[in-house]
């Protein structure tokens, strides 16, 4: 099977981004980019986030607490910052929580406690239990066939397709 076409055929499904934060060791704040992410349960309150076994990220996450940010659509730049490409000149804003540190001007977030981790091929399948949350109106930072688009491009962009 080619890797790349089944990666591929994945990002035919449009997802929202999330950076996932948490204190480190030496209790500076850490994230990565995430794309891989899903409520799993509303009892106990149970989300999943999935990440890349290579990365530095998934090791550093384990038994640790953690902040699922959904990016907001003009948060694109804080979504690079977090994929390993440096944004020249982006201020972090950061709200710090008895959970860890959470992005301001996030769409939601979602505060999180270990629960359990499970191997998932290549990925870490980390499963966190929901300690607390916020949510804000307005427009989601969304990831589509390899691009990051607003809300609102997404639809453009399928009709485009046609």
């Amino acid at each position: 099977m080619d890797a790349r076409e089944l990666r591929n055929c994945f990002g035919s499904f449009a997802t929202g981004v999330t950076v996932v934060t948490w204190r480190n060791d030496d209790n500076e704040r850490s994230g990565i980019t995430v794309n891989s992410f899903t409520s799993v349960s509303l009892n106990p309150p149970l989300v999943l986030v999935s990440i890349d076994q290579k990365a530095k990220a998934c090791e550093a996450l384990q038994n640790r607490p953690f902040i699922i940010n959904i990016l907001s659509a003009d948060q694109e730049a804080i979504a690079w910052q977090f994929a390993g490409r440096p944004q020249e000149g982006l201020q972090l804003e950061w709200e710090d929580t008895e959970i860890g540190p959470k992005l301001k001007g996030a769409l939601a977030a979602i505060e999180c406690t270990p629960w359990k981790a499970y191997d998932g091929g290549d990925h870490v399948l980390y499963i966190g239990e929901v300690q607390n949350f916020s949510h804000n109106q307005g427009d989601a930072l969304m990831f589509y066939r390899g691009k990051f688009l607003k809300t609102n491009e997404i639809e453009n962009t399928l009709i485009e397709q046609k």
